[in-house]
């Protein structure tokens, strides 16, 4: 009976009422007859009637949502492309980047070099040094007195009055025409 108890088929009251009905209880009590499982029995679970739902017929599709479909998809491939193109641009632009800040630290070595290679003082020095020039003498120096006012005298030639009137107007014509 403990063994029945542990196999969850126990039934306490089937003692009570098998001895009933065979009439010895004391054969029940002492283990003589056999507890038999009983077959459990699922109930049967109803199939739920679903209302019927009536069915559209399938409609034509409409030429306009077939392009506007294809606009979209056109637009979306448009938008991948310039982004594939702005990525393009931009690593470019990183990389002229970089390349402009190195050839402007290039830049400033080589304008140092320059101004070291003509030093006016070692040029001086070096012409100066094999005679094919000297300095100049006091008496070979010229000042210029810039103190009294500019004057500027023009010489023009005389040209025919007839000629030159021409040439006047055809020189204000193309002027005119130069500027529009």
């Amino acid at each position: 009976m403990a063994s029945a108890v542990r196999r969850g088929s126990y039934d306490p009251y089937r003692n009570l009422t098998y001895s009933a009905y065979d009439g010895s209880a004391a054969r029940v009590l002492d283990g003589e007859e056999v507890l038999r499982p009983q077959p459990q029995v699922r109930p049967r679970h109803q199939e739920l009637a679903r209302p019927k739902v009536q069915v559209r017929q399938a409609g034509k599709v409409s030429l306009f949502a077939v392009a506007g479909f294809a606009a979209v998809a056109a637009l979306a491939v448009f938008i991948l492309m310039s982004y594939v193109q702005l990525a393009t641009v931009s690593s470019e632009v990183v990389s002229l980047n970089n390349e402009m800040s190195r050839l402007q630290s290039e830049e400033a070595v080589l304008r140092a070099r320059y101004e070291l290679a003509y030093d006016v003082g070692a040029i001086e020095n070096a012409v100066t040094a094999d005679g094919s020039m000297s300095r100049p003498q006091l008496g070979q120096m010229v000042y210029v007195d810039m103190t009294e006012p500019d004057s500027v005298v023009v010489y023009e030639q005389e040209q025919e009055t007839e000629s030159g009137l021409l040439e006047t107007v055809r020189e204000t014509l193309g002027n005119l025409l130069a500027y529009f």
